[in-house]
């Protein structure tokens, strides 16, 4: 793309360079050579300042599984916003979203609102602190659980710092994380369900909880399979330890959420993303013993938990009206575009020759630079070949009208259609071709060809 074509976007660039640290609010925002600034979003399409649409891949980092500005949201949000938007009194607005949620999710007797996913991930190891008495976590290695200390270690350790494959280091995840947080985490990789429930046992009388991610993102959309799901909730139950099910994201895979069709029980969940409809939003919810500790019954709560803006009516006026648009038959609408497309770009893989691989289910996917689909956390950690490769995936992408999360992750929507999914598979076949007229070789290097 030209200078001429990305002028606005090159000015507002300028611009946030005079008051964001980097010149952008978030750390996650690609900028090649600068952001895409967006103008407005309407169903599955968006536009920048400069008047370019794309197709957006991305959905805010998978959060608007109904596309932007989804009617039913807009008409909620409006007549809402018209008698205000949060007080610090309680609204119906909370009960409708919160009865929903409980309905939908077995086992969710009760559930809290909070503002973000990290705030969910954040209360819940609390609660399971308070239950057990006991301070540490195990979560698995590479998974994002949001911004909170001790669920950030270990989630971008690399070879030269992640410890053997039987017993995985705990890792800080910023420079001057306490010693302190680093040593009350216990890092499991998934889907190695022996090394795992070794070092459960090892450590059960300092765990208060387990996190898992049922198909984490930032670990390559890998799932854990049935068996290292039974091992660990028969660990856990053997040894008082609680289950926290972190579905900020995969809540999307289906109407009950992914937990619910792997056949893994949680004591606690996290909510967020898709059930705030496009406004901030996270929630804690389990069974009604174990959010009893959330009580104030004559006396303070064991984990007091509030927040200006948690629960307010504009937060659950658009996630009750986004929720309700997502019937069984949408979902099953968008699991099969997602299988559509991965089958699609499997096939284009196979023609190419060139060692690619697609990973991820539902209506999430994930493009990656080896010939073979990782399954762990260290087989999907990129060289710098590989990375280019998807750097340049990202790129061929966006000047195709397409935007897509610079990992090489893609999330679909409810607006898509049959045409969108044919107009991404056919990016994609292009990006191919491309990488084979410059002879393949970063891709081939990328696995040692």
């Amino acid at each position: 793309m030209s200078r001429h074509d990305t002028a606005q976007s090159l000015r507002a660039f300028q611009r946030g360079q005079r008051v964001f640290p980097d010149g952008t609010a978030r750390v996650t925002i690609e900028k090649d050579p600068c952001p895409v600034y967006i103008e407005r979003g309407e169903g599955a399409w968006v536009e920048d300042l400069d008047g370019r649409r794309f197709l957006d891949l991305h959905g805010n980092f998978t959060s608007l599984i109904n596309g932007h500005a989804f009617p039913p949201v807009v008409e909620a949000v409006t007549r809402q916003l018209r008698k205000g938007s949060c007080f610090a009194n309680p609204t119906e607005s909370e009960l409708a979203l919160a009865e929903l949620l409980c309905a939908r999710i077995a086992g969710m007797d009760r559930l809290r609102f909070v503002n973000t996913g990290t705030e969910a991930v954040m209360f819940a190891v609390k609660a399971a602190r308070a239950i057990t008495g006991r301070s540490g976590i195990a979560k698995i290695e590479g998974a994002y659980h949001g911004a909170y200390d001790w669920i950030e270690v270990s989630q971008t350790s690399g070879p030269a710092n992640w410890g053997s494959d039987a017993q995985p280091a705990s890792v800080p995840y910023y420079r001057g994380m306490p010693d302190s947080v680093v040593n009350e985490v216990v890092t499991l990789r998934i889907n190695d369900a022996p090394a795992a429930k070794r070092l459960i046992e090892r450590h059960a009388a300092h765990l208060a909880a387990i996190v898992i991610d049922p198909m984490p993102s930032r670990l390559g959309l890998i799932g854990a399979t049935p068996d290292f799901l039974t091992v660990m909730q028969a660990a856990a139950r053997r040894n008082g330890i609680l289950i926290i099910a972190d579905e900020v994201l995969n809540f999307r895979q289906g109407y009950s959420g992914l937990s619910a069709q792997l056949g893994l029980k949680p004591d606690l969940w996290a909510l967020g993303k898709i059930i705030g409809g496009g406004f901030p939003i996270g929630a804690i919810g389990g069974r009604a013993d174990v959010m009893e500790v959330f009580a104030r019954r004559g006396g303070p709560a064991l984990v007091p938990q509030g927040g200006t803006f948690s629960a307010n009516p504009i937060s659950m006026t658009a996630g009750h009206a986004n929720m309700q648009a997502l019937t069984p038959s949408a979902f099953a609408r968008l699991e099969a575009m997602g299988d559509r497309l991965r089958d699609a770009l499997r096939i284009a893989i196979a023609a190419s020759g060139l060692p690619f691989s697609i990973t991820g289910a539902a209506s999430l996917l994930r493009v990656h630079a080896k010939g073979a689909a990782p399954t762990d956390y260290r087989q999907s950690v990129e060289t710098p070949a590989q990375r280019g490769a998807i750097q340049r995936l990202v790129a061929h992408f966006a000047a195709g009208g397409l935007l897509m999360q610079t990992s090489g992750m893609m999330c679909l929507s409810t607006p898509m259609q049959d045409a969108d999914i044919e107009l991404i598979s056919g990016t994609f076949e292009t990006y191919l071709h491309e990488e084979l007229r410059h002879g393949g070789a970063c891709a081939r290097a990328a696995v040692g060809e």
